[in-house]
């Protein structure tokens, strides 16, 4: 058994007693009251879900398993010459809560390395698709074909007690993430490179295995894994991380619920809001003839967009009320390695002037910019200027917390989700009554 899988299972049997004590003498004590206004509203706010993969601060950001974004970054052991650490360490993290050493993140890539062929039939599904399939489509597809191969699938047919859940779950996971690499380079370069693949590389870390079958040079793998990490997990309530839960909780495998996940994802009102920023800074740049303005003309812009009714796309979050972490991160990527590039000085400038502006107008809680604000940027910098594209590479990172929350669902025991519903009447009943 892996030093990682050891952990979790001695992490899971001291967790466990923790989880029953509280169902079993604290079970019916309120942890939240719900409003019309939340149940009408997508539960927005509604304290119903427990995850301690990630935390989301107002104040600091997310936080993974305690741990801020810049400790993350800082504490991570990292490849040889890089600055973002290996995603197989940030995996590690999440699972244990704990910071591996650099031996343990080396096993834990080995690890991955004996589990990342992909098999050959998932190709030929992808090659049997339409030309113009959607890639977020083509990425589901992929992950739901591997179904067959699931392990807990198998031992739950075969009568496995529900205490050891979690293991087969465990090896699911690992399976699948493994893969999720070259499946999305994959469809990347078949859609846009004229089927041009790359093999992987068994010498590379997983982010730079991911950079490499792209076909992008460095510092493309150190971008990548620091995208990876960023977009990770961001509590458990949002529609791809619920959705992996939802589905997760009638005990199908993680091949249904992270083809789920994904679907959720590809919503325009979830993991296409980078794409949409992009879009609509090179809209602000055309207009202005493609050269950078001034501080003051960029003022008069912003002013004149908010005074039509529109918003500034990236800027506001529900829950942070400080710039985001993921988006400090990005940038300090870009002032490093970009720091001429004609979009990132629009994106600088837009910082320097729009919280200012957006505190003035009025209307927004919060006026920092979040991590859509200049995640596509990078990508486009880069060469990856297929939108559509984006949401896939939102996919791969979203899968690290959401396949983390799984096995520690079962590893817990949590139960079918299965909220009440009522009628539009009874909501009305309810309110004559408290009159």
């Amino acid at each position: 058994m892996s030093t990682l899988k050891q952990t979790l299972s001695k992490k899971i049997d001291e967790w466990r007693p923790r989880t029953t004590k509280l169902l079993k003498e604290h079970g019916t004590e309120k942890i939240s009251d719900v409003t019309i206004a939340q149940a009408i509203g997508g539960m927005r706010g509604v304290k119903c879900l427990v995850t301690d993969i990630s935390y989301l601060d107002p104040i600091e950001g997310i936080r993974f398993r305690g741990y801020t974004i810049p400790e993350v970054l800082e504490k991570l052991p990292r490849p040889p010459g890089v600055e973002a650490p290996y995603v197989e360490g940030f995996i590690y993290l999440l699972l244990t809560g704990d910071i591996p050493s650099d031996s343990e993140v080396k096993e834990v890539a080995d690890e991955f390395n004996k589990r990342k062929t992909v098999p050959q039939y998932v190709f030929d599904v992808l090659n049997a698709m339409p030309d113009d399939s959607h890639p977020m489509v083509m990425f589901s597809a992929a992950i739901l074909s591997m179904q067959k191969e699931s392990e807990f699938a198998a031992a739950y047919k075969s009568g496995i007690s529900k205490m050891v859940y979690w293991d087969s779950t465990y090896e699911d996971s690992l399976n699948l993430l493994a893969k999720l690499p070259e499946i999305g380079a994959y469809i990347y370069r078949k859609k846009y490179k004229n089927g041009d693949i790359i093999p992987s590389d068994p010498n590379l870390d997983w982010g730079g295995n991911f950079a490499h079958m792209m076909g992008i040079d460095k510092p493309y793998d150190d971008l990548s894994r620091l995208y990876f990490i960023l977009h990770s997990d961001h509590e458990s309530g949002n529609v791809s991380a619920h959705t992996g839960h939802l589905v997760g909780s009638a005990l199908s495998d993680v091949y249904y619920a992270t083809s789920a996940m994904i679907n959720g994802l590809a919503g325009p009102l979830h993991g296409l809001a980078n794409e949409m920023v992009l879009r609509w800074i090179q809209d602000v740049i055309e207009n202005m003839g493609g050269k950078v303005p001034s501080t003051e003309e960029m003022k008069k812009f912003v002013w004149d967009t908010l005074n039509s009714g529109q918003v500034i796309p990236g800027y506001g979050h529900a829950v942070l009320r400080k710039t985001d972490p993921r988006y400090t991160a990005q940038r300090d990527f870009c002032l490093k390695y970009l720091p001429d590039d004609p979009i990132f000085k629009y994106v600088s400038l837009l910082y320097d002037v729009v919280p200012d502006i957006l505190r003035e107008h009025g209307k927004a809680k919060n006026p920092w910019p979040n991590v859509d604000a200049q995640s596509g940027v990078i990508q486009w910098f880069y060469g990856v200027r297929e939108y559509d594209f984006y949401t896939v590479l939102f996919g791969i990172g979203r899968s690290i917390g959401v396949l983390s929350n799984l096995i520690w669902d079962r590893a817990l025991g949590y139960a079918i989700e299965r909220p009440k519903s009522l009628t539009t009447a009874m909501l009305e009943d309810i309110v004559a009554g408290a009159k």
